[in-house]
Order: structure tokens, then sequence, then C-alpha cells
């Protein structure tokens, strides 16, 4: 066990998800939906991806020796989104993609979706701002969105290498000048019909 421990513990460290599981039936699905608002220009990468955490990691994750506690465990998942329209991109999130099991030998662990999320490029060139937007999990699934907001300037790239632009909420939160040079990302989730 402690050999399959290490194995997972490294391949979380590059990207991967570990012990977890995906779930072979996922029935709660979830339209995600993300549009683009008056950009200076194309994205030639947009990514969606939904975020799962364990809710229960104390009664059932690994003990972290220096610590006695048990750490944090968390899974991104792609999601593939399609080109429906010019600034529009929509695919599928599961609410129910991961598989609750005994990972760790202390109990069933249970996870729980906490949101989804969006990241675009422009050309998709090394060292292109990556412009990242977030919807939380209870938003989403009421159907609400939520719209970030990012200055024209860092298209395609910032000053900065491979700059992670959070955007704000509001145009407020920029400049006077660079109000009228904004572009938004709306994201939402809309329940599947069967």
């Amino acid at each position: 066990m402690n050999q399959e421990i290490a194995t997972a513990e490294q391949d979380v460290e590059q990207g991967g998800r570990g012990l977890a599981k995906l779930n072979p039936a996922p029935r709660q699905a979830y339209e995600f939906v993300l549009k683009i608002d008056d950009a200076p220009g194309p994205f030639a990468v947009v990514e969606g991806s939904a975020q799962y955490d364990v809710v229960n990691e104390q009664e059932c994750g690994r003990i972290v020796p220096a610590t006695g506690r048990a750490g944090r465990i968390t899974s991104q998942e792609n999601v593939q989104l399609q080109k429906v329209g010019d600034n529009e991109y929509r695919g599928t999130v599961y609410l129910d993609l991961m598989q609750d099991e005994d990972y760790y030998g202390r109990g069933v662990c249970q996870w729980k979706f906490s949101g989804a999320g969006a990241m675009l490029k422009a050309t998709g060139a090394a060292g292109e701002t990556r412009f990242l937007s977030f919807i939380e999990a209870d938003r989403f699934v009421k159907g609400d969105s939520e719209t970030q907001h990012y200055a024209d300037m860092g298209y395609p790239r910032e000053s900065m290498e491979d700059y992670a632009d959070y955007g704000e909420d509001a145009p407020d939160g920029f400049k006077p000048e660079l109000r009228d040079k904004l572009f938004s990302v709306t994201l939402a989730g809309k329940e599947a019909r069967s």
C-alpha cells in the first residue's frame, strides 16, 4: 500500500488524480455554458474543467506523518467544450463524476462537485496570458452565472510570461481609462434534460 500511495502522490504532483477513481455511470448531468463578449481577438484555446473535493478527508484520507492530519483531497477533471456559436461554448459536467470509495483503508471518501472553470489563451503559444474564470458549485447548480472582466491590454500577452489573469467581478475594478477596453467571460450551468 505504501508504494501505491507514493506512486499516487507523484501522479497528483504531475496533475493526475492519484488514487481517485471516476464513477463508471455518472447521472447528475449539467450543461456548462461559456460565453465571451467583446474580446479583442479570437481564442485558439478554450478549456473547461470541473473541480471535485473530498468533504470528509479527516475521516478517510491519508494521514500526513509530519502534521498528524489528513491532507486535502481534490481533483480537477477536464470538461470537453464544443463551440456552438461565434462566442459560445458548451460541455457537460457531472456532479457525481468522482467515485466515493475507501482509498486509504480509513473509511469511504465522499466527493462533492465544488465548481467549474475555464482557461482561455489567444493562440496557445508559450508565455501567453491565461484568462481564468470559475463558478462555484452552488451558483452553477442553481443556474446562476458568473462574469469576469479582463483588460484588452493583456491579450494576447501580458508583460509577465504565462500570466494568470483572474479578471475582476465588475468593470469598476479597473482604472477609468481602461473600462471601455474590456472583454468578459460568463460561465453558467443548467441541469441537462434527459
